[in-house]
């Protein structure tokens, strides 16, 4: 397989410095799939020069995942390692950085019986809560970077070979996440930057609502009482500033859960758990996703909004110029990390507290008032393009431009 070996060395580095900027002395829980070994090894390096006190790292395999819904018994896919992922939530609460390599073929279960599916996520979002919390709650600092593998490469290059398909996503990802240029922890310093001008633009404004427009959309999102909006490099509450997500392109804030009315059209495709759902078509009223439509697997992503109460409600909102270098590159990745990257999106389930003034000092309780949503879900799904406005609505419903045909508006 082609994957520049330089190149690999410095998304690592990335990945510690810049996605972690993990602290002397912290330990780092990482999962990551066995074909991701080779970033797995340098990123395992890189945290030791930098003073990790211990680096464990949790391995899945496709192989094994697919034995289970071939020949475990009915019982099996309402039970989740429940012991595991308790141990994690205690690594979080001791301060251990998270870090996941995404890597994954998305379309590892789409041939499995979709109620088998639907059944095991949602009893490892259950089990997984306790230690999501942490990381929702920007208790500890996290990173999700990503490995590509020849399943996803094939996916997202299908008329490639192995080797071609592998290294043009590897290319594709380097170039995301920066780490194609000279310096790229100086790129990402340049980057966070200038996500920094548009949040701090957006707070200034303090917006009661979004409102979108454009085919098959009009749609008002609310914002939450209190919200702010955040983007590229944060503080977690440890103290350590991270960037979560890399690549990212995105700000984004907490939507009020009870004030989000109209409709609204996706314009790419999600893959989710083996699933491609297209052409997805949704209509709000009170803030709650009443009616779901979709052209292709729409009675399944039916049934993941309804994992718990809080899953037809929004959880996120983000902001992406259709310009945007993954949406430059015309590549449609299977994979939410770079697709949402690529355009506007919106989220089911759970919010992120940290996207409220003072967020890091509320109670769930509080977040809840001020219109946060709770669930064990987090589905973000892209709704914009070159055809969307969005206009900022303040509190005395006067307007004012945020963006047009996709692009920032000032």
């Amino acid at each position: 397989m082609t994957i520049d070996p330089v190149k690999l060395d410095k998304l690592a580095q990335v990945a510690i410095k810049v996605g972690l900027q993990l602290a002397e002395g912290q330990d780092l829980v990482m999962t990551a799939p066995m074909t991701a070994a080779p970033l797995v090894r340098r990123i395992t390096e890189h945290a030791y020069k930098a003073g990790a006190g211990l680096v464990t790292t949790i391995y899945s395999d496709e192989e094994s995942t697919l034995a289970r819904y071939k020949h475990a018994n009915a019982a099996s896919f309402d039970k989740a390692a429940g012991w595991l992922y308790s141990g994690m939530a205690e690594a979080f609460r001791n301060n251990a950085a998270r870090l996941a390599i995404a890597g994954d073929n998305p379309m590892m279960l789409s041939g499995q019986d979709p109620d088998k599916v639907t059944r095991a996520m949602r009893a490892n979002s259950a089990a997984y809560k306790p230690a999501l919390q942490l990381i929702t709650g920007f208790d500890i600092n996290w990173n999700i970077v990503s490995y590509p593998s020849a399943a996803w490469a094939k996916l997202v290059f299908p008329n490639d070979s192995d080797e071609e398909a592998v290294s043009k996503l590897a290319d594709a990802i380097f170039k995301a996440s920066r780490v194609d240029q000279e310096d790229p922890i100086a790129a990402w310093k340049e980057h966070n930057a200038n996500l920094k001008k548009r949040w701090t633009w957006l707070n200034g404004k303090s917006f009661a609502s979004l409102k979108y427009t454009g085919p098959g959309t009009d749609l008002t999102v609310g914002l939450a009482d209190g919200h702010r909006w955040k983007g590229g490099a944060s503080e977690a509450k440890n103290g350590i500033t991270c960037n979560p997500n890399i690549p990212t392109e995105e700000v984004f804030t907490t939507p009020h859960k009870l004030r989000v009315e109209g409709h609204v059209s996706g314009t790419k495709p999600l893959s989710h758990n083996g699933a491609l759902i297209e052409d997805m078509q949704a209509r709000f009223e009170g803030g709650k996703l009443v009616e779901f439509k979709a052209s292709k697997n729409g009675d399944l992503f039916n049934k993941v909004l309804d994992t718990d109460e809080g899953g037809r409600r929004l959880g996120e909102v983000a902001l992406v110029p259709h310009s945007s270098p993954i949406s430059a590159s015309g590549i449609l990745f299977f994979n939410t990390l770079y697709d949402e990257n690529a355009s506007c999106h919106i989220a089911q389930g759970q919010c992120y507290s940290d996207c409220f003034v003072g967020g890091k000092d509320l109670t769930q309780d509080q977040i809840s008032a001020q219109g946060g949503n709770t669930s064990n879900i987090h589905i973000d799904w892209m709704i914009g393009s070159d055809k969307i406005d969005i206009d900022g609505v303040h509190a005395d419903g006067t307007t004012e431009p945020v963006m047009r045909g996709g692009e920032w508006a000032n």
